[in-house]
């Protein structure tokens, strides 16, 4: 059998506890598949006091992941710690420079320096590996960087974020308000203390992006994505998608059109019956459209320790299973040197058009002023429906629209002139509906 894999996992918590748990269970197994035994040499983390559940006797400890990728005697860095830039950085481009192979949980790392870390990986002959950090435990990376190999992507979409599936699942069984239903994830550990990175759809983006310039090939480019969190739905815009057919899912869709790539991160409407609309809770979703397989749809769990730590461990054991001189599948999908610069699409027509919530005063003129809008910017409307929100005369009304196939353009006209009517009584609440 050949010579051992040697291994640094730096953070132990959730994930890294989980992984070592698996990788000393499981260590004559992995031997057996991998042709050589995955050892763990070193580990780094903030408190070496912790009481974790693990064994670490006989590990090396290092009082800094930096200090880890530089000195440790490893084959593999395994970078746990989280953030987009300092001590994560810092140790994963170390471990790089020593050609080191580096696995990484990290989409904030990637979203923010991808490129540049799969062209220093890629000068150093060294695997850059990061299965974890899209979906979880779904092998979505493998799938674009080998599995599609020749297939022309034109459109990947799908539920990347845990915490929002979760709340928006719970308020729509259980009759919730958002609020509540966040505070509710966060006493089970889905959400954050702080929950904004969730819920504004920061996560989504950043694994969006990612996905992005492995499915088209383009730069990574986080920045440049139409981004929309969950934190404006209510408990009225899931009961109406409902009655109207549809399950509110945040969505984060990027496509190739005429005029670049369209990357977007946002509520979206889907049809009851889709696939895509049953994946409820904690569950992620990644569709892939291509020219040659059609489409793909993955389904697992997006988080947590077990899920995320498959997904590393998966990581390691291609790295075991490879074999020094192999050619290497490159970091992004094809050589970092030659991804293209990312071109930015105008907001495209959505197929299926849109779902517009309009809160008004109860006084006359006002349907046929909306109407009037919609026509002004050749919108045409599927239906029209008018609720009295309280039984009372001269009570605020509810205007529920749902569009023909429009351009993103003409409906934020068309919602700003309504605006400017001043017969609103709240913000207008928009959605646009998905035919996945």
């Amino acid at each position: 059998m050949a010579d051992s894999l040697r291994i640094g996992i730096a953070g132990l918590g959730t994930v890294g506890a989980s992984l070592v748990r698996i990788l000393q269970q499981r260590s004559n197994e992995l031997a057996i598949t991998c042709g050589r035994a995955i050892e763990i040499i070193a580990v780094s983390a903030r408190d070496r006091s912790r009481d974790r559940g693990i064994d670490l006797a006989g590990i090396t400890w290092f009082d800094t992941p930096e200090q880890m990728a530089s000195e440790a005697d490893i084959d593999v860095f395994v970078e746990l710690v989280g953030g987009a830039s300092g001590q994560a950085e810092n140790a994963v481009r170390a471990a790089l420079a020593r050609g080191l192979h580096v696995v990484t949980a990290n989409k904030a790392l990637l979203a923010k320096h991808g490129v540049e870390l799969a062209t220093l990986a890629e000068d150093k002959g060294a695997l850059l590996n990061f299965e974890a950090a899209v979906a979880g435990g779904i092998p979505v990376i493998k799938a674009l960087r080998e599995s599609l190999t020749g297939n022309h992507v034109s459109r990947i979409y799908g539920i990347m974020n845990g915490t929002c599936n979760y709340i928006l699942t719970k308020m729509e069984k259980e009759g919730l308000s958002f609020e509540a239903c966040l505070k509710e994830a966060q006493r089970l550990g889905y959400a954050e203390a702080d929950p904004a990175f969730d819920i504004e759809g920061n996560d989504t983006a950043h694994k969006l992006a990612i996905l992005t310039t492995l499915a088209f090939g383009n730069k990574i480019s986080a920045d440049d994505i139409y981004l929309e969190g969950i934190t404006n739905i209510s408990s009225e815009d899931i009961q109406a998608a409902a009655e109207l057919g549809y399950r509110i899912k945040l969505l984060g869709v990027a496509q190739v059109t005429e005029s670049g790539i369209e990357q977007r991160v946002h509520p979206t409407m889907v049809p009851l019956d889709s696939v895509i609309a049953q994946v409820d809770g904690v569950t992620n979703a990644v569709a892939i459209e291509s020219d040659i397989l059609g489409e793909l749809l993955m389904v697992g769990p997006g988080a947590g320790g077990n899920a995320t730590a498959s997904a590393v461990l998966g990581d390691i054991a291609d790295i075991a299973k490879s074999r020094p001189g192999a050619q290497q599948v490159p970091v992004l999908g094809r050589p970092a040197k030659s991804l293209t610069e990312y071109r930015r699409a105008k907001m495209k027509s959505h197929e299926g058009g849109y779902f517009i919530r309009l809160t008004v005063k109860d006084q006359a003129g006002v349907f046929a002023s909306i109407a009037t809008r919609m026509a002004e910017n050749n919108i045409s409307l599927e239906s029209i429906v008018q609720r009295q929100r309280v039984h009372v005369e001269g009570a605020p009304q509810t205007i529920i629209l749902v569009t023909h196939a429009t351009m993103e353009d003409a409906i934020r006209k068309a919602v700003k002139a309504i605006k400017n009517e001043k017969y609103l009584v709240s913000e207008p609440q928009v959605i646009r509906i998905e035919r996945t």
